[in-house]
């Protein structure tokens, strides 16, 4: 590694929080002549990359920026180079760095540079407000500041898997959400349908998910997950407010899925071209009974399977008096064979809003994951 990238990543620890982009600049203008440094985040909607300092909203797919952005890879154009901004999955946006030489070597240390400005975007974001609030293009209603904030993150890689989710409406959703975790051995997943509108909804299912956090941080099973917060949710809504959760165990080293459904959303299989909805055993709503007694099933997966799970929002969403429906949702999930999760994800998202002409009227979450197989 060059001193120049030791510089860059001791510039990033050292500079505050408010000026990363800032300490990068002043570690590579004496070092490789780059004057220009900006960064461009993605917005919630997915929709828009969107400059940290100054500059206009990059909003066409096939601006350099966007290539970048979509293949992960260094784009080289007219002397400026867009470098994507990612960590383990989580695309945060692109760097623009000018003026840049076609030099291979030096593309590849710039990649180094901003792969550890994403690692420090990661770790400042709780103590300050500067990035999140540069990565919207409009106001986030309160719900949805809270649903956001709630989230793991919106996309996750690693050798054995690929995983991503999206809510929508994004500045406005109210209800729905997603959460996941991973060991090495297990992957845990979670998608709420949520019910109710506003804040109310968002404190819903916060409750909802942090129950579901506490009980499987405290080693439980995926059926005594779902009985917590069951329990958790009835004793502070006495079976007046519920929702819909699927909660999902993944072994990494086998490939067997676990599976609690609690009235859940739609789990859709796509395997060999092919899109099949996975059967599921119905189970109560949580939060709907006092101590429901819920049971696990379980069933595997097979190397390239890719699994979506929609809710309801997804299926009823109506443009022009009419229903999107199941055999638009298959159609359009057999033709995200070849995506990336985030990018299959965003593409559903978008014919969406396409479909209704604007923002949907309902919470919808689509979540995303590929089983690439057990990794030595």
């Amino acid at each position: 590694m060059s001193e120049t990238v030791n510089r860059a990543r001791r510039a990033l620890n050292e500079t505050p929080a408010d000026r990363l982009v800032v300490g990068i600049g002043d570690v590579l203008a004496p070092s490789y002549g780059i004057t220009e440094a900006e960064l461009y985040q993605v917005d919630y909607r997915l929709s828009k990359l969107l400059p940290l300092t100054e500059g206009d909203p990059i909003t066409g797919p096939g601006h350099p920026a966007w290539r970048a952005f979509d293949h992960q890879s260094p784009v080289l154009a007219d002397g400026t180079a867009w470098l994507p901004v990612s960590m383990r999955g989580e695309r945060r946006g692109v760097l623009r760095l000018a003026p840049v030489p076609d030099d291979p070597a030096l593309l590849g240390e710039l990649a180094d540079i901003t792969t550890a400005l994403a690692h420090e975007l990661a770790a400042v974001s709780a103590g300050t407000d500067v990035y999140r609030a540069t990565r919207r293009s409009q106001r986030l209603t309160l719900a949805a500041e809270m649903q956001w904030d709630l989230l793991p993150g919106r996309s996750r890689i690693r050798p054995s898997f690929s995983l991503a989710g999206q809510l929508e409406p994004a500045y406005t959703v109210r209800g729905d959400g997603f959460d996941w975790s991973d060991d090495g051995q297990r992957l845990w997943l979670s998608t709420i349908n949520g019910t109710g509108e506003g804040v109310a909804a968002s404190l819903l299912t916060s409750l909802a998910t942090h129950a579901l956090r506490n009980a499987r941080r405290g080693g439980l099973g995926l059926a005594d997950q779902a009985a917590l917060a069951d329990q958790a949710l009835y004793d502070e809504y006495r079976g007046e407010r519920h929702l819909s959760a699927l909660l999902m165990e993944l072994d990494l080293r086998s490939g067997v899925m676990t599976v609690v459904d609690a009235g859940s959303p739609r789990l859709v299989l796509l395997r060999d071209g092919e899109v099949t909805e996975q059967p599921l055993e119905a189970q109560f709503p949580l939060g709907m009974f006092e101590a429901t007694d819920y049971h696990e099933q379980r069933f595997p997966l097979e190397r390239g399977d890719r699994l979506f799970v929609v809710s309801d929002g997804v299926v009823d969403a109506t443009g022009q008096d009419v229903r999107y429906g199941e055999t638009a949702l298959d159609r359009f999930l057999r033709r995200t064979g070849p995506m990336e999760p985030l990018d299959a994800v965003r593409s559903l998202i978008g014919d969406l809003r396409a479909f209704v002409s604007g923002d949907l009227v309902d919470d919808a979450v689509v979540v995303c994951l590929d089983w690439t197989g057990p990794q030595p």
